[in-house]
């Protein structure tokens, strides 16, 4: 993903529909998820933490893709220092904004057929208010905005 203002309530989405599989990006601010920025300091911030990773792991809850593509997921990977999640490379660039990445993929019979994604991000993560959202699909590139409480993008124009 393209770097990207830091934002408190926004997250950005890139969808990619290719071939018969449709990935999933996300990368969100850490304070979105869980109310703070840094490493989890009490119990109750690992609580929270641990509540948030367990949410966004459950790809088929956090996306629904429209059951004409006929899709399963196959990886939810998750990337944040802050965290102490997979590489965190990029996650935490020492200045305090502690950010949260997420790789979603899905098998599907039939990806092209697939006319939406519903998003379930808003639901699990109250402070979340906003989502930008790029796709690149077989018929062409969209950009649209996810305002709460919208949770559908559609993949066709």
């Amino acid at each position: 993903m393209a770097a990207s203002p830091h934002q408190h309530g926004a997250a950005r989405l890139d969808v990619a529909v290719e071939g018969e599989r449709i990935t999933l990006s996300f990368e969100s601010p850490l304070d979105n998820l869980v109310g703070f920025e840094r490493a989890a300091r009490t119990d109750a911030e690992r609580q929270r933490a641990e509540a948030a990773v367990a949410q966004l792991k459950a790809a088929d809850a956090m996306f629904t893709i429209d059951g004409a593509a006929q899709c399963t997921p196959v990886k939810a990977e998750l990337n944040s220092a802050a965290l102490a999640l997979g590489s965190g490379a990029d996650a935490d660039h020492g200045d305090g904004h502690a950010e949260i990445e997420g790789l979603y993929e899905f098998d599907c019979k039939n990806a092209s057929r697939a006319g939406f994604i519903d998003v379930g991000l808003f639901e699990a993560f109250p402070r979340m208010r906003r989502i930008d959202v790029q796709v690149v699909a077989p018929k062409g590139q969209m950009k649209a905005v996810l305002k709460r409480p919208s949770r559908r993008i559609s993949l066709v124009r």
